[in-house]
């Protein structure tokens, strides 16, 4: 064989080779973002809503229709944790609640401090207790537009709290921070989620 047939035939193969490396690397790349576009839609209970639900705000009282302004406000455009918490970096489901709260005109008051700002979910369930406004659950109270569900650690979404969207019977559609790192909206059955404490009532 000649050096001349020989040197188009190497061509042939680093130019083969070369395919076969490039089509590895983008199943590579698309592989990676399958995934993380499947752990970005991922549900933690029930299932994750990608669109703000639509409600009948006729239906609303002033304040629930403020809450819910807000709610679909952050939704369409969340902050960084930080926003929620006054600037500072911690677990940030109660200060989201407590944000959009006083953003709505109905702020909460830290029974320790007296800020507007509760950062922590037993001191939530601690206020909520104690203006009288608490309902466990299992006490047969329905759950409303802008009431706050607490949840124990025992919960899959952990120890948390969002915020109640809708309730039709047993099912809720609910808003939440640091859902996944994420603002978040779910829609789940109660009675299939264990771990939850109760409400706070608006």
């Amino acid at each position: 064989m000649s050096r001349e047939q020989l040197g188009p035939r190497r061509i042939r193969r680093w130019i083969l080779l070369g395919l076969v490396l490039f089509a590895l690397a983008a199943s590579g790349i698309a592989g990676v973002r399958w995934w993380e576009d499947r752990s970005n839609r991922q549900a933690i209970v029930g299932e994750r809503r990608t669109e703000f639900p639509a409600l009948d705000r006729a239906a609303l009282d002033p304040k629930q229709a403020r809450i819910v302004a807000v709610a679909e406000r952050e939704f369409g455009s969340p902050g960084a944790g930080t926003k929620y918490a006054e600037g500072i970096d911690e677990a940030w489901c109660a200060d989201f609640v407590s944000w959009v709260l006083r953003e709505a005109g109905t702020p909460l008051v830290n029974p320790h401090s007296g800020s507007w700002r509760i950062p922590g979910v037993y001191t939530l369930q601690e206020y909520y207790e104690g203006a009288d406004r608490f309902a466990p659950i299992g006490s047969g109270y329905h759950p409303r537009t802008g009431d706050v569900l607490l949840y124990r650690q025992s919960s899959p979404f952990g120890q948390h709290t969002n915020i109640v969207l809708r309730a039709d019977g047993g099912e809720v559609t609910t808003i939440g921070g640091n859902e996944f790192g994420d603002v978040r909206i779910h829609r789940f059955t109660l009675a299939d989620v264990p771990g939850v404490v109760g409400f706070g009532r608006l």
